[in-house]
């Protein structure tokens, strides 16, 4: 309806400058037809009609065949203003049209800046993440695997059975080490979703929430990797979020595409009044989204329930 009323205005606006300018140049127009062609009618007049095209009354023959000359005054004054009073309606016209054009790109050039600072925030933040993951667990694992093969080392000729002992809490250590460092590979591409696509990912994600939670799939098709991957950690960090801070007994994840768009739901009947500025982790799922152009909406009053809905596109 807003864009029907913006057309309307922009259609009234140019009709009345191109009447305004049409009437301006009109009249050079017609004075000019009736200088050129008077000779030919003006003694069918009546008497008390008198012409005066030329700037003076035709009365007789001589005035008659004298006021075609006016007729280049006419034409001239029609040159001169032709020209600017085009130029004034066209930029009118131009700026009635672009005005909205332009501010919805600029509207559109501060989202785009916000979020290009928005996901390079996050993906330092993930770098960040993943190096304090691997530096304060795999790490550490790494570091203890290598002291034990140093005493084991020289434990082997003068205590074997030591030795032995130390061996398998070296293999232990080394396991836990990989386990980790399959947990981090998994946090940067869940390998399920390879295995199983977006769908199951999330099925396995509700499966495995403390929390009872449902839930529902759509028409679903594939999506670029990067957007099943950034869906994928929306949903798991929203059932964390709700599981940590919401106080809710159950929650329902639902999901699909609409057209270009793939659209993720997460809704708890917890206490609601979710705070992005409180360290709720909606600001990362926001970040994490607007990286890719999509949107998200948080409804969370209080008593609840909340309701995050992350729009993605796909190009699907």
């Amino acid at each position: 309806m807003a864009r029907v009323r913006r057309e309307l205005g922009r259609s009234v606006v140019n009709a009345l400058t191109g009447l305004l300018a049409g009437v301006f140049l009109l009249v050079p127009v017609l004075s000019a037809a009736v200088a050129l062609t008077v000779p030919f009618w003006w003694w069918l007049l009546p008497p008390h009609v008198v012409l005066n095209p030329a700037f003076f009354a035709v009365r007789d023959w001589p005035t008659a065949l004298l006021t075609p000359v006016a007729a280049v005054v006419h034409l001239a004054i029609l040159v001169f203003l032709a020209p600017p009073l085009a130029l004034l309606h066209a930029r009118i016209t131009v700026r009635r049209v672009t005005a909205g054009g332009k501010a919805r790109l600029a509207h559109r050039l501060a989202e785009v800046t916000t979020s290009r600072a928005e996901a390079l925030e996050a993906h330092a933040a993930e770098l960040r993440r993943i190096e304090r993951a691997l530096h304060d667990s795999t790490q550490n694992r790494l570091v203890a695997v290598r002291l034990h093969l140093g005493v084991i080392e020289r434990l082997l000729d003068g205590d074997p059975a030591k030795a032995r002992e130390l061996i398998a809490v070296t293999q232990s250590a080394a396991e836990e080490a990989l386990a980790e460092l399959r947990n981090v590979v998994r946090s940067i591409y869940p390998p399920v979703l390879a295995d199983r696509g977006l769908a199951g990912a999330v099925s396995a994600l509700a499966l495995r929430c403390p929390l009872p939670c449902d839930f529902e799939v759509g028409e679903l098709t594939r999506a670029p990797a990067a957007v099943e991957v950034a869906a994928y950690h929306v949903v798991a960090e929203a059932l964390t979020n709700a599981v940590k801070h919401s106080g809710a007994s159950r929650i329902r994840v639902t999901m699909g595409t609409e057209g270009e768009v793939l659209y993720v739901t997460v809704t708890d009947d917890g206490r609601g009044g979710a705070d992005e500025t409180r360290g709720s982790g909606l600001a990362g799922i926001r970040g994490r989204v607007a990286a890719f152009d999509g949107t998200t909406e948080v409804s969370s009053p209080p008593g609840g329930p909340t309701t995050i809905r992350v729009e993605l596109p796909c190009a699907c």
